[in-house]
């Protein structure tokens, strides 16, 4: 099961929707208002008829009825019109704060570092982005303003029927103890369910998003039972949440049901013995009735939102935290001297293996072309990761002008440092658009200076309106494989940095077009320092230095022709590359 990003708490859900609100606060105050207007003027109409009851049983004229039938009209027209208006404005309310949350949920996803990204799993991540975010988008749109008229009408009616005869009142409090009795019973386990089943929903994500993404490999390997009986389990727990808040709420809105019911009779009850003794009238009573049974509909929904509310609140502890997760150092961290990259005794292990490097000492020149060899397993790849920042050692340290990289912020980190992958992501746009991520204010002629240098500028000719044409999922003028490839690398040309970490970055491409890549990019990033995970050892022979890894250990390092001539681990991988003689054992260029 992957490590999962964390969870706000209660206190930190209730502290962020209070910023939320305070960000609209006179807009939130409007809604307050028009809510309590609409709720007085539904007041009117029961007090009222309440009224005419007594008017007709003292012998009142029917003048006095029209009149008080006349405001009766007046005042549920104006509710209407309130309430249309509260529910409008709270709407907009709750759509601007919508937008605000899906903003912030972006920005903090965009400064997670990426190894945490990694470790929790992007279903995870997908999963509160789209399912939670979703839900708490529905809370602020529909429930929220819902929520806020009915308990304001909730009030309004006790208050009224309090204001009849405060006996009446105090029964009709006593008589709905079964709904806060069923209210306490619910809360208390409405969170944890509903953060079960949204870790669940995310558990289920990540194994179906890896089963896809990796479904070549599932194939390759005959891991179809063992991913199909992972999903299985996840599918299972997932069932078994969903019962449980299913549980939840049938007890709950079982007794609710039944509570409804006695506040009414109780009243009319106590009522009735009230009228007989003389000590309060029958308009009264039939007056405190109505408003109890007007109490229905607005605690029904108030009742039933804040069930909705568990949810979209266990949702919004998700989406909020993200603000909870390690994040990218701040803006403002000291700025390296110069460009010169140590390595010192660096060790570092995953959280479920062994030390995958030992004690590596590497020093990267400003300037340098660096070749990092060895076989598959020796922790090229996780040296890479720890010169690009992406994570830090367990122990030692890697700066690059005397700063540690992992303390760089963001924007100086892209701007010394970037790491390239045979992991490429096309986005949805144009190629103009894929190519100004990494240089906003590149012009046209820059665009195709970046294409020319990584040989992609023929065949973004040829497409129907060159740097203009849509790619993309849904697009019909796909870039995959060794176009994405490509565009990737264009970018990192556009991008310029100080120093370029090259892990499998051409692996997508055929040996000829790899070669001249790579030749063109050193070209392009002349002075610029490059270090290259050689996957192919053409890569070592035109470097300046080749280091060698074996074990997780460095073991030589040197030009290509000394290490040849030393006859060590780097000669027996370049006789073998060439099927001169075989590697050492184990051992294959990777």
């Amino acid at each position: 099961m992957t490590a999962q990003l964390p969870v706000a708490e209660p206190a930190d859900v209730r502290r962020a929707a209070g910023r939320l609100i305070r960000a609209d606060g006179r807009v939130f105050a409007v809604v307050l208002v028009l809510n309590a207007l609409a709720a007085a003027a539904g007041l009117v109409g029961p007090w009222l008829l309440g009224r005419i009851i007594d008017e007709v049983r003292a012998g009142g004229g029917v003048a006095v009825v029209d009149r008080l039938a006349l405001v009766i009209l007046v005042c549920a027209l104006g509710q209407l019109l309130l309430a249309r208006a509260a529910r409008y404005v709270g709407y907009r309310f709750g759509e601007r704060t919508l937008a605000r949350v899906r903003e912030e949920f972006v920005e903090r996803t965009l400064t997670l570092p990426a190894s945490v990204v990694e470790r929790a799993g992007t279903g995870d991540l997908t999963a509160r982005g789209t399912a939670d975010v979703s839900a708490v988008g529905t809370t602020l749109r529909d429930a929220g303003p819902e929520l806020l008229i009915s308990s304001v009408q909730c009030l309004f009616l006790l208050g009224a029927v309090f204001a009849l005869d405060p006996l009446l009142g105090g029964c009709a409090v006593l008589a709905q103890a079964g709904i806060w009795l069923a209210l306490r019973w619910y809360l208390r386990r409405a969170r944890t369910g509903y953060l079960a089943e949204g870790a669940a929903t995310s558990e289920v994500a990540e194994i179906l998003t890896a089963t896809a993404s990796g479904g070549r490999t599932v194939e390759a390997f005959g891991l179809q039972r063992r991913r199909i009986a992972a999903s299985r389990d996840a599918l299972e727990t997932s069932r078994r949440t969903r019962l449980y808040t299913l549980y939840l709420r049938t007890v709950f809105f079982v007794t609710l049901e039944i509570s409804f019911v006695l506040p009414v009779a109780v009243v009319l009850l106590v009522g009735g013995a009230l009228h007989e003794r003389g000590t309060v009238s029958l308009g009264a009573v039939i007056a405190a009735a109505l408003y109890l049974r007007q109490l229905e509909t607005p605690l029904d929904q108030v009742l039933m939102r804040v069930e909705q509310l568990q949810a979209s609140s266990a949702s919004f502890a998700r989406v909020e935290g993200l603000g909870r997760a390690p994040r990218a150092v701040p803006s403002g961290s000291p700025a390296p001297a110069d460009d010169r990259i140590d390595v010192t005794d660096v060790r570092y292990s995953y959280d479920r293996g062994g030390e995958v490097l030992r004690g590596v000492d590497l020093t990267v020149r400003p300037g340098e072309r660096l070749a990092v060899v060895g076989p598959s397993g020796a922790g090229k790849t996780t040296l890479s990761r720890l010169l690009a920042g992406i994570d830090a050692p367990r122990s030692g340290s890697v700066t690059v002008g005397g700063v540690p990289i992992v303390d760089l912020d963001p924007e100086q980190l892209r701007r010394q440092v970037v790491l390239v992958t045979q992991e490429h992501h096309v986005f949805l746009g144009t190629v103009r658009d894929n190519l100004l991520i990494a240089e906003p204010s590149a012009g046209d002629t820059e665009l195709w200076a970046a294409l020319a240098a990584v040989g992609a500028d023929d065949w973004v000719q040829e497409l129907p309106d060159g740097l203009d044409t849509g790619l993309g999922p849904g697009s019909p003028h796909r870039a995959d494989g060794s176009r994405a490839q490509q565009l990737a690398l264009a970018r990192v040309v556009l991008a310029d940095p100080h120093t370029l970490i090259l892990d499998e970055a051409t692996a997508l491409l055929d040996p000829a077009t790899a070669r001249h890549t790579e030749r063109a990019l050193v070209a392009v990033l002349e002075g610029r320092t490059v270090i290259a995970i050689a996957h192919r050892l053409h890569t070592a022979h035109d470097a300046d230095r080749v280091a060698v890894m074996e074990g997780g250990r460095l073991t030589e390092l040197g030009t290509h022709d000394s290490l040849v001539a030393a006859d060590g681990a780097y000669a027996a991988l370049w006789h073998s590359w060439h099927g001169e003689r075989p590697g050492l054992p184990g051992q294959r260029p990777s």
